[in-house]
């Protein structure tokens, strides 16, 4: 029989779990760190950057069937595909799940056992792990939901409880950044949970299936409800990551921030907060959680190649690939890979957004040519944006100062009106039926 409210809360658990990997515990302190008093700002940013946009995928894609290519289509096929490819690139080898084990090892193994176990080996081990969970996959969204996520979020609850009622110390009145907002904004985007929203929403809807829901409503009513729950779970642990941030503020005043190693950070913290029992606690539960995120998005990544070539590709050898690949960057360490994978963030990212965006109000948007044309618009301000960054970052003679003075710009969306601008040209232009996208 089934019990709908418990198996929302079971599965609602189990996707917070598969989004609290890597980026979710090292974003937020550091976030707190450069925000000082002004933690509450950065962290709005990051809600809306991680949390909102996660919801608004998390809807998007159940109202697809947890189909990729149908949140895409309507931008037509060859973009569709890019992007496709480029947010399970993302997803998969090149960033997310390579990060889950270089943030293992950092924050979970070496402060414990100190140098013993060499990052090469225990990448070995640990996508072993992942590969042979991921071939034959039995009941990991309950398992995650009932018994690892309760686990995770008691600790974490302990170690943001303890650091409220015994800070650490003073909070900064200054900023060790110029707009915290834009910060928190950029730091929401790395975590990469509304890309992951989109792909992991297909693991949720199997579960589902398998429990007995066959209807698409509700499914889509129940991935949703479970995505609220997992959202109001990771507001409270955001919140409270990035407050003890906040309280170690001072001590970093008018330090570079390039200088701070993220994943040490959180580590520091929890020392300090609960002494090596808790750092060891810590550990465990990092493991255990970026395990399950590796996991979900190896599976996810396997399935969508496999989906778009049409079996060509065997899922069990793209999930193969993915492991190999992801234990080779895994070990260029966590800082490497949070700065590899920005501006490639910076441009997948703006487009996904829109087009989830689109998708909600697929009924209101009849012409396929003004998805099109705000997606392609969207897509150059993106890559623009990128040149921008990257030529001042390395003081190459590049700039394009038309982007800073757009709309929004100053909290990371400057895409926005040009994005209305290309959809209302492309309105304008007739558009033929032979590219459809069935929904759901």
């Amino acid at each position: 029989m089934k019990n709908t409210n418990k198996d929302i809360i079971i599965v609602g658990f189990a996707l917070f779990a598969m989004f609290f990997g890597a980026g979710n515990l090292i974003f937020p302190p550091f976030l707190g760190l450069i925000s000082g008093e002004s933690w509450m700002t950065g962290f709005s940013g990051f809600i809306l950057a991680d949390v909102g946009l996660a919801l608004l995928a998390i809807a998007a894609a159940a109202k697809c069937g947890g189909d990729v290519n149908k949140i895409l289509g309507r931008a037509g096929k060859s973009l569709s595909k890019v992007v496709g490819i480029a947010i399970m690139i993302c997803l998969g080898p090149l960033l997310a799940i390579p990060r889950t084990a270089a943030t293992t090892f950092e924050m979970g193994v070496q402060p414990i056992i100190g140098n013993a176990v060499s990052p090469v080996i225990f990448s070995i081990i640990f996508f072993a792990i992942v590969l042979l969970l991921t071939i034959r996959p039995s009941k990991v969204v309950d398992i995650i939901g009932k018994v690892l996520t309760p686990a995770l979020l008691v600790a974490l609850a302990l170690l943001i409880i303890k650091g409220i009622i015994t800070p650490l110390g003073q909070i900064s009145p200054d900023t060790l950044v110029d707009n915290v907002f834009s910060n928190g904004v950029s730091q929401g985007y790395q975590t990469m949970d509304a890309l992951g929203a989109v792909a992991l929403s297909t693991i949720i809807i199997a579960s589902l299936h398998n429990k007995g829901y066959e209807s698409n409503s509700e499914k889509v009513s129940l991935t949703i409800k479970a995505g609220i729950v997992a959202g109001v779970a990771l507001c409270f642990v955001y919140g409270g990551l990035t407050f003890l941030g906040a309280t170690i503020s001072q001590n970093f005043a008018g330090q570079d921030i390039s200088s701070i190693s993220q994943a040490s950070l959180i580590v520091g913290i929890t020392e300090q907060l609960l002494g090596y029992p808790g750092k060891a606690i810590l550990g465990i539960i990092v493991a255990l959680a970026c395990l399950t995120t590796a996991i979900g998005l190896t599976s996810a990544t396997g399935q969508y190649f496999t989906k778009i070539t049409n079996n060509k590709l065997k899922y069990e050898v793209v999930v193969v690939v993915v492991c190999v690949f992801s234990a080779i960057v895994s070990n260029f360490g966590v800082d490497t890979i949070i700065k590899f994978s920005a501006p490639i963030l910076d441009m997948v990212y703006p487009v996904t957004i829109l087009l989830v965006i689109t998708t909600l109000f697929k009924d209101q948007i009849k012409n396929d040519n003004a998805i099109k044309g705000a997606a392609y618009v969207t897509l150059i301000i993106s890559i623009l944006g990128v040149v921008n960054s990257l030529a001042k970052t390395y003081g190459l003679p590049v700039h394009i100062p038309f982007l800073e003075v757009l709309p929004f710009a100053k909290i990371g969306f400057n895409w926005i009106v040009p994005a209305i601008v290309g959809g209302i040209l492309g309105n304008f232009v007739k558009t033929s039926n032979c590219m459809s996208v069935e929904y759901e």
